[in-house]
């Protein structure tokens, strides 16, 4: 078998998840213990239990953090090793052996995508609803960001069938100055206005106060009432959109979440969008940043593993800056959702080839 796993493959490959894991340990109790002194004087209060902090929160937060940076530690657990092997002259030897670097990036690969894998497995189906326990718990006890008003919401419920509010609060699940407009081959023929509408259960609403007006070519038809209960296809979470329900949501949610908005028209799930995209090009981020962080550190150098080390830092750090740049301009709508999640893989795609070029062979 050409590319049989030998003891050498195997030796790398421990090295580099046994570093991985060593990583996300070491930055996980760093990032803890100033999230805790952060968050101190919320957590003192009487009114959150130990039990929640502990399980709802941190147990969550954690597997949250490892996923969202896991581009980053993976970078420094292959600049981190591979610099104490080249550091030890053990690249040197391999390759004064026969062994091409081609063929040393094997054990690299396959730890990439052990790497790769578990990431996308937890990010697409696995810590979505441990995010949405972390979220809650936020909300309840740190900071509120969940949204539960807004103003001037416009959804398509079905095609040609439009509602409008002027103004809705999730607290009293209450809308207000509401209308429903029906067309047919871009012609009115139906105009429901109501001073308040109600949210029961699921697609199931009753309007207050409301005038129906029905238009057959010149004749018009109109009917009045104070109360009238109704199946729209519509939940107020459709329209009250929060930036972190994004993380809440599998991937196969997200899908189906993006495709239903776009049909409804509503214009602001950038967000979702680029949440989507992201979780697909984290899978190639692996791959490209264990190249480069290999070709870069695989050589012996005056700095030694310090010099190394910085440089791998320097990128890795380029790296989310560049991809938060991007995510911005998407959101702000400068930018497609699917472009910006890539760009940052396209462009370091670039300087990977360019540094596995130099690379020693």
């Amino acid at each position: 078998m050409k590319f049989r796993l030998k003891r050498i493959d195997w030796y790398i490959i421990k090295q580099f998840l046994g570093t991985y894991i060593f990583a996300i340990i070491l930055i996980i109790a760093i990032s803890v213990v100033f999230d805790i002194n952060e968050k101190i004087d919320k957590f003192l209060n009487p009114d959150v239990p130990l039990k929640a902090i502990v399980f709802d929160y941190y147990m969550n937060f954690i597997p949250y953090f490892v996923n969202l940076f896991s581009p980053l530690f993976t970078f420094i657990a292959v600049i981190f090793f591979t610099s104490r092997l080249a550091d030890h002259c053990e690249v040197i030897a391999m390759l004064a052996s026969g062994m091409s670097f081609r063929r040393l990036m094997l054990p690299y690969a396959i730890s990439a995508g052990v790497i790769a894998l578990s990431t996308f497995i937890l990010n697409a189906f696995i810590i979505p609803p441990a995010n949405e326990t972390r979220i809650a718990f936020q909300n309840q006890y740190i900071k509120n960001k969940k949204v539960d008003y807004i103003r001037s919401a416009q959804i398509e419920i079905e095609p040609g069938v439009i509602a409008y509010f002027n103004r809705y609060d999730a607290n009293s699940s209450m809308g207000y100055q509401f209308s429903l407009e029906h067309f047919e081959d871009k012609k009115l023929i139906s105009r429901l206005t109501a001073n308040s509408i109600k949210y029961d259960t699921l697609y199931n609403w009753t309007i207050m106060d409301y005038m129906i007006r029905d238009f057959d070519e010149m004749r018009e038809t109109i009917t009045e009432g104070n109360r009238k209960d109704t199946t729209l296809t519509i939940v107020p979470s459709d329209f009250l959109i929060s930036n972190s329900d994004c993380e809440t949501m599998t991937s196969p949610e997200l899908s189906t979440y993006i495709d239903r908005q776009k049909r409804r028209g509503i214009g602001n799930i950038q967000i979702f969008e680029i949440e989507y995209h992201k979780r697909f090009a984290t899978i190639m981020a692996a791959f490209i940043l264990t190249s480069i962080g290999a070709s870069l550190s695989s050589r012996k150098i005056k700095g030694g593993m310090g010099m190394n080390i910085g440089i791998g830092l320097a990128l890795s750090f380029s790296y989310i800056l560049f991809t938060t740049v991007t995510s911005t301009f998407a959101i702000n709508g400068s930018l497609s959702p699917a472009l910006a999640a890539w760009i940052p893989n396209i462009l370091y795609t670039f300087i990977a080839i360019y540094l596995y070029q130099k690379a020693p062979r």
